[in-house]
């Protein structure tokens, strides 16, 4: 049976004001009409909590790097590709890493500067590159494919150059999720430094190319440890240190070690922390930390994960093998993972009445499903939790990375809406500071219509094959 629930773990402070946020914020979206019998399905982002993640990672790694270092935090906008989520981030200090054109354009609408802007991506176009060195994004190139372009899109530009670097595979090893471990000896990511001849290659391509300025190495993300994303930093740092070496000057200035902090699914508490990755990282590589590197992080589902959550209603209450069903609107097209990689992505589901409340009375194993046409589209099987009945609702928790923002359109199922808020209490547009349990939305996105899902299946251009001769 599965394990996960709801629970609050009482022992860490932050997770339970978090549960409490997040409990308010369900009951008034029910209140308040973002939630009901029209409006099934949601997704919730907590501002608060957004804001102290965020300043979480910066004093963590103030903590431990030498006063004057220059340090760029840069969200993974493919963790949470929502303008509203960018600004805000902005605005808290955090810049953006992007992977595509579209995340660029995404960043760009957010306000987030080209100069607080990293592009990294296994397969930029020579447009791209042009556009990156026109508009002063720094840049990682991921192979010397990309390399040799750069050569010749360097040597034609008018402008100073931005930031530019390479990508490295340090060949460390994976974690406990395979197609999320970027280091392992056959990643498609980077320039795999064990591989034959592939180290050297890397320090000659530097000592050729004054603008090459920045190493980057991204070990870390959901299943791989602290200690052995802190081995992946290393392995960066001693190739920088070999570079500057032999070039007799210190032209690698800037470290890009990457993001992937892992996620604990499992309750309220958050672990592990940013100030914990940063003391291994300042055991492990304390060079990276003295002053001689400017640092770029590339943190993102461990920013928003523990701050957004999925609440579907329960559309029927029903039985199959003597085995409760509460069939909802939350399942592959906002729960893409967890639904074809359960053991890998379980989540925590929570239980509320029909008017939003969090329910009580014995727990009843039971499965919570999802809408769409097939037998496996399940959020949870076997959880065991207060009965779901029909008008209840069932919230998937941890969601506010790589869920409700990566829609799946399976069925043509409709993108839900997407609403940030505040309890009273927590800042700026919160309430009256009062503590009376006020709460305050803003749409972060509106739901999908219909209309605008046929136009996206080419409604405009219905006679488009018929017409072909």
């Amino acid at each position: 049976m599965d394990q996960l629930s709801g629970g609050t773990d009482t022992t860490d402070a932050s997770g339970a004001a978090t549960a409490a946020r997040r409990d308010r914020a369900v009951r008034a979206a029910v209140a308040q009409g973002l939630l009901g019998p029209d409006t099934p399905l949601v997704g919730l982002l907590d501002v608060a909590g957004i804001r102290e993640s965020a300043a979480e990672l910066r004093a963590a790694f103030a903590a431990v790097t030498a006063p004057g270092t220059p340090v760029l935090h840069a969200f993974a906008v493919k963790a949470a590709p929502l303008v509203p989520v960018l600004r805000l981030l902005h605005e808290e200090g955090v810049g953006a890493e992007v992977a595509s054109p579209g995340e660029l354009a995404l960043a760009r609408a957010a306000g987030v500067p080209a100069e607080r802007t990293v592009l990294d991506s296994p397969a930029k176009t020579p447009a791209e590159l042009r556009e990156a060195l026109a508009s002063g994004v720094a840049l990682n190139a991921d192979n010397p494919q990309e390399v040799a372009r750069l050569d010749a899109l360097v040597a034609a530009a008018t402008g100073p150059l931005p930031p530019l670097g390479v990508r490295v595979n340090p060949q460390i090893g994976g974690g406990s999720i395979e197609a999320l471990s970027t280091a392992t000896a056959t990643s498609k990511f980077g320039v795999a430094l064990r591989d034959e001849g592939a180290r050297e290659w890397v320090v000659r391509a530097y000592l050729e190319r004054p603008w090459l300025t920045r190493l980057h190495a991204h070990t870390g993300s959901q299943g791989i440890p602290l200690a052995l994303m802190a081995e992946g930093a290393a392995a960066a740092y001693a190739l920088a240190e070999e570079i500057n070496e032999r070039a007799g000057r210190r032209q690698v200035d800037t470290l890009d070690i990457g993001g992937g902090l892992p996620v604990n699914f499992a309750s309220d508490a958050t672990t592990p922390t940013y100030a914990e990755y940063a003391r291994v990282l300042r055991e492990a590589v304390p060079g990276l930390f003295d002053r001689r590197y400017g640092l770029v992080t590339e943190f993102g589902r461990s920013l928003l994960a523990k701050h957004g959550t999925v609440v579907a209603r329960v559309e029927y209450a029903k039985s199959a093998g003597g085995r409760p069903v509460a069939v909802t609107h939350a399942g592959v097209q906002v729960a893409t993972r967890t639904v074809y990689a359960p053991g890998a992505w379980p989540l925590r589901i929570a239980a509320y009445d029909a008017g939003g409340r969090p329910k009580t009375g014995p727990e009843v194993v039971q499965d919570v499903a999802g809408p769409a046409c097939f037998a496996g589209d399940l959020l949870a099987t076997g959880r065991a939790l207060p009965l779901l009945e029909q008008g209840d609702y069932a919230a998937a928790l941890d969601t506010g990375a790589y869920y409700f923002a990566h829609h799946y359109a399976y069925n043509s199922l409709a993108r839900p809406a997407v609403y940030g808020f505040l309890t009273d209490g927590d800042g700026d547009g919160g309430g009256s500071g009062s503590g009376s349990g006020e709460v305050a939305f803003a749409t972060v996105r509106e739901e999908q219509s219909v209309a605008e899902i046929v136009a996206e299946a080419g409604g405009a251009r219905a006679a488009a094959l018929t017409s072909l001769a």
